[in-house]
């Protein structure tokens, strides 16, 4: 027998080539034919030809990120996570084997058994992707809607004592009629969505009739609709009811249709009298009630309104929090009130900007790279896109969450009190400059203050950022030019500490990070030395041996700063534990902190919790810095060879039984 797999994981470091290894491993073990593709973070390795998936018995496919699926319509395909490759390898061929796997067919709501279906991200919380699931589809309907009627109000409005209004039968009076078919669809997309993220295909109908019902209050005799709140609930009621029908045991004739019709009829039936005869009325009452008492805020009411959103919106930059406020002024768009997206609109790119601002203002603050995404962060404010601020708040959150909050608040605020009105669910400059906004000079006037009091904010809080010294040839220290010293007064400042860091035993201080970061690397002892080796670890917790290992990076001088890395390491430890199991842990990160590839090696060996998949204890660890500038990828390659050979049982019992530095180093020195 032949068989196929696929090993991916979020960050493409380790765990991809460990469960490769593993499942080849397992594979000659079980005396089966195996070829692994994997799609690590230096892309796809070890493809799969037309011809290799045509005779091939079976797919595994073991990976905690998006894998395409496409190729492999007709084949038996067994989907897993990436710790089930590296943990469970014989499991996995074993079912195919056995013929426990279902052929893969591009059928509506079809997945293989054996896995979720479609990958989980690790550690994510399931509830939050799946409405952001129906919050990504529904916004371009939102977008759509509000810019048609913004242009049509813009371009085709008269002047009434009521506002602007479009003469009936007029040209634009169509258009405005289309942004109003585009609004229709607001609630039932995002409904749909989330069904479908749940239970895939089967659940996107009764998804979105449930929406569609959620959204007209005249199915449960209320004049208002149960509006967005009513749509999240019909769409994870949908979803649930569905994937719960797909469970069903049923005879193989009936198992075709399924997912066309038995589930989607049966699901769209219990969701819609549910809806009806249930949940309709209470959820329109309450969604009233919510709508009527924004409307009423006025004076200190809507400024603390204000302040909320604004603060939301910057609290996490994109992530759950910002979404409710967002999601909250979108439905206000289709309830016609404009002045609460207007401040989230304000605020939506109040961090980007002012953080590109700080850049520009104060260098001091900030490294050479970070300056770099300063220009990137500041264009995307342009267009609205909150992210941009993200790599500045995962360095340093304490500082930069709260600058941008305060910074997006006194934005939110001006734009409250200035009647401020958006009429697309989108911020940015963008929106005003497409003609969605009310009031536009005020618009501009809350951006640009807030945006200031952002960097200004940076500027009292965030410390200069100390630049690191590297040793030139001749053995003088030159300084980064930020820093504001020229090598001649490097030269006299040389203290007798400083002369030891550029003396030439500390390797690492004698070449610049750039050339580092392009060296050739051969072998794993490029990247690792005995300074960077500890066969005693003292720490006894998780945090307290990262400490210990980044503080060996510092004094081999391969980061610029320590609290920066560990935020690096502490995010991916977030996304999914390191420790892999077999006594093995291997935290990485990518950051700018990171001067140049660096691997640290340490030996506990009572162990230390790691919150293994398996329950071990952490007795071997591996600390992997990259930095985030590097372009090049030998020492990603090397790391690929290392975890495979983590994966050897004898070549671990050797690295457990090493009593120096040295005999670590020789065996380290092996792979190449």
């Amino acid at each position: 027998m032949k068989f196929l797999a696929i090993t991916s994981c979020p960050n493409g470091i380790a765990h991809t080539y460990m469960a490769a290894e593993n499942l080849q491993k397992a594979a000659d073990k079980l005396g089966v034919g195996m070829k692994v593709e994997t799609q690590g973070s230096i892309g796809v390795e070890n493809e799969f030809s037309e011809e290799d998936i045509a005779q091939a018995d079976g797919i595994i496919i073991a990976a905690d990120k998006h894998v395409d699926k496409s190729r492999f319509v007709g084949k038996k395909l067994l989907v897993a996570g990436v710790q089930d490759g590296i943990r469970n390898p014989e499991a996995l061929i074993e079912k195919l084997v056995h013929g426990d796997v279902p052929v893969y067919q591009a059928r509506p709501g079809q997945e293989p058994s054996g896995g979720s279906g479609r990958q989980q991200p690790a550690k994510q919380n399931q509830i939050y992707r799946h409405l952001m699931s129906g919050v990504s589809y529904m916004v371009p309907f939102i977008v759509v809607g509000g810019l048609l009627i913004a242009i049509a109000l813009s371009i085709g409005g008269e002047p009434t004592p009521g506002g602007l209004q479009i003469p009936e039968g007029s040209f634009w009076k169509i258009v405005e009629s289309l942004g109003g078919a585009a609004f229709t669809f607001m609630v039932p997309i995002l409904a749909g969505f989330i069904a479908f993220s749940i239970a895939d295909r089967p659940g996107l109908a009764p998804g979105m009739i449930g929406g569609f019902i959620a959204a007209n209050g005249s199915f449960y005799g209320s004049e208002a609709g149960a509006g967005f709140i009513g749509g999240i609930i019909a769409g994870f009621l949908a979803g649930y009811v569905a994937l719960w029908i797909k469970k069903w045991k049923v005879p193989k004739a009936i198992a075709p249709i399924m997912p066309i019709i038995i589930i989607p009829v049966l699901a769209s039936l219990i969701v819609g009298l549910a809806f009806i005869l249930l949940l309709g009325g209470p959820i329109a009452k309450f969604f009233e009630f919510l709508t009527s008492w924004l409307a009423s805020m006025q004076g200190t009411s809507s400024i603390l309104l204000a302040l909320i959103l604004g603060a939301m919106i910057s609290f996490d930059m994109g992530g759950p929090v910002n979404k409710v406020a967002f999601l909250f002024g979108s439905a206000m768009i289709g309830e016609g009130n404009y002045e609460i997206m207007g401040p989230i609109a304000v605020a939506i790119c109040i961090p980007p900007i002012g953080l590109g601002l700080a850049t520009f203002l104060f260098k001091r603050k900030f490294h050479d790279a970070e300056r770099e995404s300063g220009k990137a962060s500041f264009t995307m404010g342009l267009f609205g896109i909150t992210e941009g601020a993200i790599p500045f708040a995962s360095q340093d959150p304490l500082r930069v969450i709260p600058s941008i909050m305060i910074g997006s608040m006194t934005g939110s605020v001006i734009a409250m009190i200035g009647q401020v009105g958006d009429r697309v669910a989108h911020g940015g400059p963008i929106v005003a400059v497409l003609g969605a906004v009310d009031n536009v000079i005020m618009f501009f006037i809350a951006v640009i203050i807030g945006s200031f009091v952002t960097a200004l904010m940076i500027k009292l809080l965030k410390k200069d950022v100390v630049q690191p010294q590297f040793a030139s040839a001749n053995g003088a220290i030159a300084e980064d030019k930020a820093s504001g010293k020229d090598n001649a007064k490097a030269d006299s400042e040389i203290s007798p500490a400083n002369e030891a860091v550029a003396s030439p035993a500390a390797e690492p201080a004698t070449k610049s990070p750039t050339a580092e970061q392009h060296k050739p690397i051969s072998k794993l002892t490029d990247i690792i030395s005995l300074d960077l080796i500890e066969t005693e670890l003292t720490a006894t917790s998780r945090d307290g041996v990262i400490d210990e290992m980044i503080g060996m990076l510092q004094a081999d001088g391969a980061i610029s700063s320590a609290s920066e890395f560990k935020q690096a390491i502490l995010n991916r430890e977030q996304e999914s534990s390191t420790g892999i199991g077999m006594n093995i842990a291997v935290p990485h990160g990518k950051s700018s902190a990171a001067l140049v590839p660096r691997v640290v090696f340490g030996i506990r060996q009572d162990g230390v919790d790691w919150n293994s998949v398996d329950g071990t204890a952490a007795k071997l660890i591996f600390m992997i810095a990259v930095p985030a500038e590097n372009r090049d990828n030998e020492h990603l390659k090397i790391l690929q060879m290392l975890s495979r050979k983590l994966m050897d049982d004898n070549f671990r019992d050797q690295l457990l039984q090493v009593q120096s530095k040295q005999e670590a180093y020789a065996l380290l020195d092996e792979i190449r």
